[in-house]
């Protein structure tokens, strides 16, 4: 392939070799390199990429154009996810995740990368994850009206039978009763689901909240467990619940903690960080969210079987003997609720992290005729 940027011949020919479309571009967003994945990706040969600029292989104002200019003004990388570049040249569903970085240090160039998801990936993760949840929320009303109600007759005849029959049916009659209130806790729970009611938004403070949910599980349930924290101070207020985000923490620290039952040197790491340039569409509008606060729980347990890590947010997923599968389901709906998103990277026998990323809060402006005129964080 023939550009005028200048690329030896090794680079080509591993370039072409990744899966992933690369193209190298200018501030004006003039192609000057596209390897053969682009080719697959913008159906169109390199030839004819290289004589057109971007404008004319990705939808009008789609956010890939501005990236070069931002990453080369900024001289910092920055992601954009679920970028749809469907055009009647790519089709239809063109999905893509994009990584944009500056060539080098002082070069008029920038490097974009695509990587197409998939069917079954074309759903943001977070997206998947309220779906999820909201599967769940019908069933939960469904429980508690057809369910309950006859439970709650089960139970009281199992504790008139244990007040007539033998001592040798009563273990059988508190039997009925104990698992009786066993289904009703688990129904108790997934009725949480059905809460739809609005978040009412605050300026959150995460590392307070981080500290007060660190407190907690080392006077209880992570008592023998050593938790350490890496924060970066300079974070802003998060918008949010400290209520609903302070039982989100809880259940992933618990979930850590229980992965180290076993270990005798189980460690949690609670960290925090800036992540520049990651945005969102939001549901129900063209808008893309900016999510640059990154809130992390790490544990060097065993990490999570391959065959389910797909599906753990998904309801009734666990991995525990007695789990209920709903506590990470319930952490997605929250953070989703929230405006952000949540993902877990975890490799067996070397550890779990689960990662949440929020907006920052935003101030609202009111001018003297009442009406909001611009947002600051």
């Amino acid at each position: 392939m023939k550009s005028d940027l200048s690329l030896d011949l090794d680079l080509n020919l591993v370039l072409d070799s990744l899966p992933q479309a690369v193209l190298v571009t200018n501030k004006t967003n003039a192609i000057l390199y596209a390897n053969m994945a682009a080719e697959t990706v913008f159906r169109a040969s390199s030839s004819y990429l290289l004589k057109h600029n971007m404008e004319k292989i990705v939808p009008f104002g789609s956010p890939v154009l501005g990236l070069a200019e931002q990453v080369m003004s900024k001289r910092t990388p920055i992601n954009e996810y679920q970028i749809d570049i469907s055009s009647p040249r790519t089709g239809e569903g063109k999905i893509v995740d994009v990584y944009a970085a500056p060539l080098a240090d002082n070069s008029p160039f920038a490097i974009l990368v695509f990587r197409e998801r998939g069917m079954a990936d074309r759903i943001d993760r977070q997206l998947s994850h309220r779906s999820a949840a909201r599967s769940v929320t019908g069933l939960a009303a469904m429980l508690a009206h057809e369910i309950k109600n006859p439970l709650s007759g089960i139970r009281g005849a199992a504790q008139l039978l244990e007040s007539v029959v033998g001592s040798d049916d009563k273990e059988l009659a508190q039997l009925i009763t104990t698992e009786t209130d066993r289904i009703v806790k688990i129904v108790d729970r997934m009725e949480v689901f059905s809460d739809e009611s609005p978040v009412e938004h605050a300026p959150v403070n995460m590392h307070s909240i981080l500290g007060h949910v660190r407190r907690i599980a080392e006077n209880g349930f992570a008592s023998n467990l050593k938790i350490i924290e890496q924060y970066d101070p300079s974070l802003p207020d998060v918008s949010g619940s400290s209520d609903q985000l302070i039982q989100v923490f809880l259940n992933l620290i618990k979930n850590a903690s229980e992965a180290l039952v076993d270990t005798t040197d189980g460690e949690i790491i609670l960290s925090s960080a800036y992540r520049s340039g990651i945005k969102i569409a939001s549901p129900g509008s063209g808008e893309r969210a900016a999510l640059p606060l990154e809130f992390s729980v790490s544990d060097n347990g065993n990490g999570i079987p391959e065959e389910i890590r797909s599906h753990i947010f998904e309801p009734f997923v666990t991995t525990r003997i007695n789990g209920s599968g709903l506590g990470l389901a319930l952490v997605a709906k929250t953070i989703g609720r929230h405006g952000g998103i949540i993902e877990c990277n975890s490799i067996e026998g070397q550890g779990t992290v689960f990662k949440i990323l929020l907006p920052a809060w935003k101030e609202k402006e009111i001018t003297t005729t009442g009406l909001e005129e611009t947002n600051h964080v």
